[in-house]
């Protein structure tokens, strides 16, 4: 089985083909780095020659980037369309978790044009919605920060390792094509503020911090508990706290 992993050379991608090749997959790596331009189609036909699975782990931007709208679009209509031509047999697209609740921010709306133009193409797939990765908590809170505090959102969140959701996705990619959503997260539920405070404290971080009903979610005013996965996806093993205590004391 051939499997082109689109966005090979970004954070979760990089893990993806690794989890891959450790599953003894052979892996197809398609990114700028390989030639690929996914706003172009340059290269795509190529890279997805003989493939039977995609993987769509493409990016781009920050999570207020106002022009992930029109590279989401461009993007999945290219890859969409090469990989029809190739006769792909799975293509799984990576996406987020509440994504359909986040529709004020660009970003998370983009997602969901994104999933449109999967649902829409032929192609068999599966959409994946993950819940947010640990590794991404420095700036999520960070982003809360207000003169020498932290104020983040009343939100109740159950992240995953990004480690663990590569090898997730990498399992379902090679299984058979759902023609629909399944959700990835982690082991358990958690305030944000938990979550804050224990990275503070892990990392020495004297500022005070603080939940606020007032304050958003990357602009988005949410109820607490619009980000957990619905209950009927995939959860991981490793907990926030173990993955926090090998990441920092390691």
């Amino acid at each position: 089985m051939k499997v082109v992993v689109v966005g090979a050379s970004g954070m979760m991608g990089s893990k993806i083909v690794r989890a891959l090749e450790r599953a003894g997959q052979n892996v197809g790596e398609a990114s700028s780095r390989s030639g690929i331009d996914v706003l172009r189609g340059d290269g795509l036909d190529a890279a997805f020659a003989n493939a039977d699975v995609v993987i769509d782990a493409t990016n781009h931007g920050s999570f207020g980037d106002g022009d992930a709208l029109a590279f989401f679009k461009q993007a999945g209509r290219n890859l969409l369309k090469a990989a029809k031509l190739a006769g792909v047999r799975h293509y799984l697209a990576l996406s987020v978790v509440g994504a359909e609740r986040l529709v004020e921010n660009d970003y998370f709306r983009a997602k969901l044009i994104q999933e449109n133009i999967v649902r829409a193409s032929g192609v068999p797939h599966t959409i994946v919605r993950s819940t947010q990765f640990f590794e991404f908590f420095g700036s999520i809170v960070n982003s809360s920060a207000a003169d020498d505090s932290l104020r983040v959102a009343n939100l109740r969140l159950q992240p995953i390792s990004a480690d663990e959701a590569a090898g997730l996705i990498a399992k379902l990619a090679t299984g058979k094509p759902i023609n629909s959503v399944l959700e990835v997260g982690g082991p358990e539920p958690m305030e944000l503020l938990d979550i804050a405070r224990e990275l503070l404290t892990a990392t020495e971080d004297a500022r005070p911090v603080a939940s606020d009903p007032d304050v958003a979610y990357f602009g988005v005013s949410l109820a607490p508990e619009s980000l957990l996965p619905a209950g009927t996806g995939i959860s991981g093993e490793l907990s926030f706290h173990d993955w926090l205590s090998r990441t920092v004391y390691a």
